[in-house]
């Protein structure tokens, strides 16, 4: 990783509402600022995230959502030091727990993954060894951190599982990861991602193939970390629902660039961006009376060739003239809500029809 700089520092997400009160001049526990990811493709270049800023607090949870293409996974994995050598990584500031993560030498980066920042990867199936236990590569990461023996450190793998909702976890732990199911697999990787109580938990669909009942009991599990362990978490997701059930504060990605930070409450409230009006337009009602979805038209645009001035103008309803010819920057709209448009805030300029149209 270089660290370079890459324009303006924006201003940070507010703090989430009803979040413990702390003093401003406290140090949040992770510190990102204008962090870019760049890739260099046989087609060219592309740029996968592009400036984005965060600031998360022990305790917090933040959920970045977005389709996919938006830039989350790529995100998550620059935070943890672990994309591959084609990715150049850029950043004002990138600091965690008081360490520069872009100037750490590959030791101390092996030091503080699994200790102090840990990740629930999407794909546990590629994630998890095929060729050693499900518990032996809990043991591993138990011992690799801590002076324990492996009687114990099998214990607490067997437990880890038990809490994660797998049955028979003593059984399971000794099986291959190819022998459990899908949504087995992916317990297990929770349970080696939570073992050591990390200071920071990166989630990345942490509940995809998982049925309700298993869903509710591992965010039950991730809310249960926050509050004992102070464990700050970065859910990487598309399902708001999840958002609304675990997040203080969201940050929404389009294109890889932010266009909108908030409180959880604040986003769901009156969303701010018209793609996030549209994400929340396409969540199904839980309603008595079933609404008709209002989906966004179009894709996401090919990052190696995307469109002048605010990259969602040709999937907007709102765009003008404007928004093809200038990026709106990320700016306050109100205390602690952010948003990158040209039309904030929407109820004003729009009129409370357009502004609440599909919410």
């Amino acid at each position: 990783m270089t660290a370079a700089a890459t324009g303006k520092i924006l201003r940070s997400p507010g703090h989430p509402a009803g979040a413990l009160p702390r003093a401003e001049k406290a140090q949040p526990l992770l510190q990102v600022r204008g962090l870019s990811v760049r890739f260099q493709t046989d087609a060219g270049p592309l740029q996968a995230v592009d400036g984005v800023d965060l600031d998360l607090h022990p305790g917090e949870t933040l959920a970045i959502v977005g389709e996919s293409g938006s830039g989350k996974s790529v995100l998550s994995l620059a935070l943890m030091g672990l994309l591959p050598k084609i990715a150049t990584v850029t950043a004002e500031r990138l600091r965690f727990a008081g360490h520069d993560l872009l100037s750490l030498a590959p030791r101390d980066w092996q030091r503080l993954r699994g200790r102090e920042m840990s990740m629930i990867f999407q794909e546990p199936a590629t994630a998890l060894n095929p060729v050693r236990s499900v518990g032996a590569q809990i043991v591993e990461a138990i011992r690799l951190h801590e002076k324990v023996s492996r009687k114990a450190a099998w214990a607490r793998a067997v437990e880890m599982l038990r809490q994660t909702g797998i049955p028979a976890p003593e059984r399971r732990a000794a099986a291959y990861p190819h022998e459990l199911s899908g949504g087995m697999r992916q317990r297990a990787m929770i349970a080696m991602s939570l073992v050591l109580r990390p200071s920071l938990l990166i989630a990345d669909e942490p509940t995809t193939a998982l049925d309700v009942t298993v869903q509710a009991q591992i965010l039950d599990l991730l809310r249960g970390l926050a509050r004992e362990s102070g464990t700050a978490i970065v859910i990487i997701t598309h399902d708001l629902g999840v958002v609304a059930e675990m997040a203080d504060r969201v940050q929404v990605l389009y294109a890889g660039r932010a266009v909108e930070s908030a409180t959880a409450a604040a986003l769901f409230d009156g969303p701010e961006h018209p793609y996030t009006v549209g994400l929340l337009g396409s969540m199904p009602s839980k309603g008595e009376r079933a609404e008709a979805l209002t989906p966004i038209e179009g894709s996401i645009p090919d990052l190696r060739a995307l469109p002048p001035g605010c990259h969602f103008h040709p999937r907007c309803p709102f765009a003008a003239p404007r928004c093809r010819a200038e990026r709106p920057p990320l700016a306050p709209v109100y205390p602690g809500h952010e948003t990158a448009c040209w039309f904030s805030p929407l109820l004003e300029t729009l009129g409370e029809g357009a502004g609440r149209e599909g919410t």
